[in-house]
């Protein structure tokens, strides 16, 4: 299967080795996987503060370079972008008065997934052949487990992963306090919800913490160390590209 994949800015920007590491594990599984250079942010962050006219332009944009990758799927390392493509993208459209592009953007949205999804649903694949020995646990980020409704797909394959020990993380449904930019615009009611979330996650005893997203990564592992705390802060994708010989 030729799939393009769709990076994400945050990626990008500052955590590219969950971008690598979903290329890595795509390509282990036999897939040709392409990287659409065009691609810039998917618009997220400007239809959650209002912004629809420019996010119009980012959701044309964003149609137009992976309608021309010629590739069969998206995958992206985020539960959030593609949250933003499935649920945002025919509505901006729509509110900018082109209806032709929120078609468009109906059908990119159709054959867009979030890695683990991919993996579960689309490739059938639970064992990836990762290995990574460490004590792990989950943290389902909200975009995932409540828009896209992955449910527990990157349980399936965590449990998967030789020498990984999985623990569980209580009230793992929560928020972590994230939420793009309702962490700046709701700062202390953002630093209560992670307080609530490092808690949990330090309880697990867990020397990992992981999940789909960057964002809400970014979140919880500024906070563990800022509290001095040894959890570590990994993607998904990370973790399942890891091999015992790698």
């Amino acid at each position: 299967m030729r799939i393009a994949l769709f990076a994400t800015c945050l990626a990008d920007a500052m955590f590219p080795a969950a971008a690598i590491a979903t290329v890595e594990l795509l390509e282990r599984l036999g897939h040709e996987v392409v990287f659409p250079s065009g691609q810039t942010c998917c618009g997220q962050m400007h239809v959650n503060t209002g912004y629809l006219g420019q996010a119009a332009d980012l959701v044309r944009h964003h149609v137009e370079v992976f309608e021309h990758s010629g590739c069969d799927a998206v995958v992206a390392p985020s539960g959030s972008c593609v949250g933003s493509v499935r649920h945002q993208h025919a509505m901006v459209a729509r509110r900018a008065g082109d209806d032709a592009l929120a078609r468009r953007a109906e059908t990119l949205a159709t054959r867009t997934y979030e890695l683990s999804e991919f993996l579960v649903d689309v490739l059938g694949v639970a064992d990836v052949g990762a290995y990574y020995p460490h004590r792990v646990t989950y943290h389902p980020t909200c975009h995932s487990l409540r828009l896209l409704r992955v449910g527990d797909k990157p349980l399936q394959l965590l449990r998967r992963v030789r020498g990984l020990t999985l623990v569980e993380l209580a009230e793992a449904d929560t928020c972590c306090g994230f939420g793009g930019t309702f962490a700046i615009k709701n700062a202390d009611t953002s630093t209560a919800m992670l307080a609530d979330k490092m808690s949990a996650v330090i309880a697990s005893r867990a020397e990992v913490c992981t999940a789909g997203d960057s964002s809400c990564l970014m979140h919880i592992g500024g906070g563990l160390s800022r509290m001095r705390s040894p959890v570590r802060t990994v993607h998904l994708a990370e973790i399942l590209a890891s091999t015992e010989a790698g």
